[in-house]
């Protein structure tokens, strides 16, 4: 059990981590005795500690429902114009103590849980993450609706309610293994059903044409049941709603079908409407076409548009007569989380076409108006382009909407460019080459009004290669938004010492306004300060040693340094890169033992596409070195090699905090943006890495020489493609390089299976897009100027303060604001909803 705080720790903490005052402890307990009773009908000596979770959770949330309902009542009264986030995953993690910071409870129940004789971090250990993501996409859309409630912005996500989220990893015999992702098994305190606001969506079907128009009949029902999620923003009283979907069986589903009275088979087929909210594809950067995503990409944006337009038309300053949707785009904005809620165009087409029965001119330019598009991979295998069979028969009206949208952009272009048939087959919607197909960036770019790449690097790709022929048409339309992380849970959440003592000298302002972190530029040599982050770093790295002890059984030298790193597992991300290292290291310890040599802790994580053969055979490659390395007894504590397993978002926030040097060595021009790049630099970590994604911007905002650069830049890539890229050079050339390869492929780290790397050397020598060997050398001399650093703890440090100092760029707020302000035509208020205890004066309706 935790020992209580000292009244000076207590002092300390106060700032950041909300008041404890007697009334509120008494009050959060009370509360706790109330929940543990009524909701979960049981007593101390029966309960066990997850029944002690969901009494505490139950208690936050009642913290949270009054501001909720205000937050809603305070729209209803005010009608700003409504900002919605569409995407297909939502990376939340786990709930409880972003609450409890985001409301100024953490001190307060706290305290609570030590006076009722309980572990905190037990109780929050009991938490299962909301997996609904697979990486950076997902995290990034949590992140933002953090940002959207703290700024004050009338924002919703909107997305799928799965059922089992991204699976978890267990690693077997260095393989990886998946298991499904049960996080509803024991109910989940955080969300409220609202099957009040159940919605039908259709699917299948075919198009009848009559004079009033195009009608969509014979169509299958499957029912769109909404879970809300409040989504706090951080100490103003803001809650607003994260909306996701869960798909239901109407109840005449099949029966109609089934007169023959097989009423038994009737009722178990209705699991195949259900399944389209089942699980989430895990899948990252790459698209795989089955026609169950397609289902789930079409289910979530026909819920959600039918839910915004009847918020739209009920709102207060409602219409009499009949409804105008000429002030829609004033009132809505809809942004696009990548492709994947892409069909949300065609269906407002549909819907203010077929339904509302506007003209076709007039419903194209509100719905231009409305969407925004925000494009997150330059990767080929990435971008999603449905066969036009598959939409023809599981959305016969679509399709033919696309048809006419594709039409009417034609035929901008060959007016533009009558002769240039090239540049219209580039630019088309439907690609004829390897059967027909709808690309969907090109339907998104067509259908807003604002594109946006998430880095500089990026959108200047997307601008000058990617989507040229649609800059060149229409510059004014594409954009960058760099992105960002929240410092609620990116610092406050997982790294708390630093963020007190960053409290401490700057004061706690910087947490809504991250860019205050310049202020550590004057503490830079500060002797005190110095060595009070390098203790910081030094406390997190004892705990996380002990929980890597405690998981993993390897002993960890908690002063070595920790090079940590964490992200999916692509070849684009160059785990393999890292690899080398790693078995160069290794050889130079044996070659010669009694060299000095820094000690390193190399923990690497993250899961692999199930049906990504290369990523997985690069985890066993990892494992099956790791497992030589720490059994080796000449190297000893000098290296350690760590998987970690089921890398997610509860995890990330333990090791980012404990790690000293962060891996962001994607091949230039590969990475978007990164933000996993971003929590390391706020948390105190050095980044070696390429000049790529949002890694250039950091170096702009801490000077290139207080980062690791090392490796070819983007054009150095574009020249080496133009040449052609010979992995055997640098194999012939480089001995260390030569030396590893060699005991890969000889079998030297899995004897037992000499043949089992194969595929991973043919891939390096033959067909690897990423070009490895290429950064190799600079990879290894880049990482002899860290050891060379690390071993002087006082100019590390002085490092690691610039780096926090610089990091105020990459917060979410910032990114959200930009978004805000450029893209959406909504302002950012630090206006503070009236708490709930304070009286209103009368009874409002919500709108839901």
């Amino acid at each position: 059990m935790a020992a209580p705080l000292t009244d000076q720790e207590k002092r300390k903490q106060i700032s950041i981590r909300g008041i404890v005052g007697v009334e509120n402890v008494a009050e959060l307990k009370k509360g706790f005795n109330r929940h543990l009773h009524f909701t979960l009908v049981k007593d101390r000596n029966v309960a066990t500690p997850r029944d002690y979770y969901f009494a505490l959770a139950h208690t936050v949330r009642d913290h949270l429902v009054g501001r909720w309902i205000r937050t809603q009542q305070f729209y209803y009264e005010t009608d700003p114009k409504r900002v919605y986030y569409l995407s297909l995953e939502f990376y939340m993690g786990r709930t409880l103590q972003n609450t409890m910071i985001n409301l100024g409870l953490q001190n307060a129940c706290d305290e609570a849980i030590y006076q009722l004789g309980l572990d905190m971090e037990d109780l929050e250990e009991m938490e299962e993450d909301a997996g609904l993501g697979n990486g950076g996409l997902g995290r990034l859309a949590a992140c933002f609706l953090d940002s959207m409630a703290t700024l004050g912005l009338a924002a919703y996500g909107y997305g799928i309610r799965y059922e089992y989220g991204i699976f978890n990893q267990k690693i077997k015999n260095g393989w990886q293994v998946e298991e499904a992702d049960d996080w509803l098994r024991h109910g989940n305190p955080w969300e409220k059903a609202r099957p009040e606001y159940m919605l039908p969506v259709h699917f299948y079907g075919r198009v009848e044409e009559s004079k009033e128009g195009a009608k969509w009949v014979d169509t299958q029902v499957v029912l769109a049941m909404p879970y809300d999620t409040p989504i706090p923003g951080y100490m103003n009283n803001t809650v607003n709603t994260m909306r996701l979907w869960s798909a239901r069986a109407p109840n005449d589903f099949n029966l109609m079908d089934f007169n023959v009275g097989d009423y038994i088979q009737a009722v178990l087929d209705r699991n195949l409407a259900e399944n389209i909210s089942r699980v989430l594809y895990p899948n990252d950067n790459f698209f795989e076409g089955k026609e169950l995503r397609l289902k789930q990409e079409y289910f979530v944006v026909a819920a959600t548009l039918q839910d915004i337009i009847r918020r739209f038309k009920n709102s207060k300053k409602g219409f009499s007569g009949p409804v105008s949707f000429d002030s829609f785009p004033e009132k809505v904005a809809i942004q696009l989380n990548d492709t994947h809620p892409a069909m949300a165009i065609p269906e407002l087409m549909r819907v203010f076409v077929d339904i509302e029965k506007l003209d076709w001119d007039t419903a194209w330019a509100i719905t231009k108006r409305t969407f925004a598009y925000t494009n997150h991979t330059v990767l080929p295998e990435a971008l999603e382009r449905w066969p036009i069979g598959l939409l023809e028969t599981l959305l016969p009206r679509h399709l033919q909407i696309i048809y006419r949208i594709n039409q009417g952009h034609l035929d901008e272009i060959s007016a533009l460019f009558p002769e240039d048939m090239d540049r219209m087959r580039r630019m088309s919607l439907i690609e004829e080459d390897g059967g027909k197909r709808v690309n969907m960036a090109h339907l998104c770019i067509v259908g807003s009004h604002a594109v946006n790449g998430v880095a500089e690097i990026h959108s200047n790709i997307i601008k000058t290669d990617v989507f040229r022929d649609f800059s060149e048409l229409e510059p004014e339309k594409f954009q960058n938004k760099t992105n960002g992380i929240t410092p609620r849970r990116w610092l406050l959440l997982c790294n708390p010492g630093l963020a007190e003592l960053i409290a401490e000298a700057i004061g706690e302002e910087y947490v809504k306004d991250l860019s205050q972190l310049q202020k550590l530029n004057e503490l830079v040599d500060d002797d005190t300060f110095i060595r009070d982050v390098s203790k910081v770093k030094q406390d997190n790295k004892e705990k996380f040693s002990q929980y890597l002890e405690k998981e993993y059984m390897v002993e960890i030298n908690p002063s070595s340094m920790f090079d940590v790193h964490v992200k999916r597992i692509h070849e684009y991300k160059r785990q393999l890169l890292n690899c080398l290292h790693i078995v160069t290291m290794y050889n130079r310890i044996r070659k010669n033992p009694k060299a000095h040599f820094v000690p390193r802790t190399v923990i690497i994580g993250g899961k692999a596409a199930p049906g990504y053969h290369m990523a997985k055979m690069i985890i066993k490659l990892i494992t099956a070195v790791g497992e030589v390395v720490n059994k080796d007894p000449v190297v000893g504590s000098k290296l350690k090699v760590i998987y970690l397993e089921n890398y997610r978002v509860s995890l990330a926030e333990k090791v980012i905090p404990a790690t000293d040097l962060s891996e962001q060595i994607s091949t230039a021009g590969t990475e978007a943006s990164g933000t996993g790049n971003m929590k390391f630099m706020l948390n105190g970590a050095l980044t070696i890495g390429t000049m790529d994604g949002a890694n250039v911007e950091m170096a702009e905002e801490a000077g290139e020489e207080n980062m690791f650069i090392f490796g070819m830049r983007v054009e150095d890539v574009a020249e080496m493609d133009a040449q052609g890229y010979d992995a055997m050079t640098y194999y012939q050339k480089i001995p260390e390089l030569k030396q590893a390869i060699d005991q890969i492929n000889s079998g030297f780290f899995c004897p037992k299976q000499p043949e089992l790397f194969k595929d991973v050397t043919n891939m390096l020598f033959n067909h690897d897009r990423f070009k490895v060997f290429a950064d190799y050398e600079d990879y290894i001399k880049c990482q002899e100027k860290v050891n060379e650093l690390y071993q002087n703890l006082r100019e590390w440090t002085k490092m690691v303060i610039k780096n926090i100092a610089a990091s105020g760029k990459f917060s979410s707020d910032r990114t959200i604001t930009d978004y805000a302000t450029e893209v959406w035509g909504v302002e950012p208020t630090d206006l503070k909803i009236p708490p709930p205890n304070e009286p209103r004066e009368r009874p409002v309706h919500t709108n839901g």
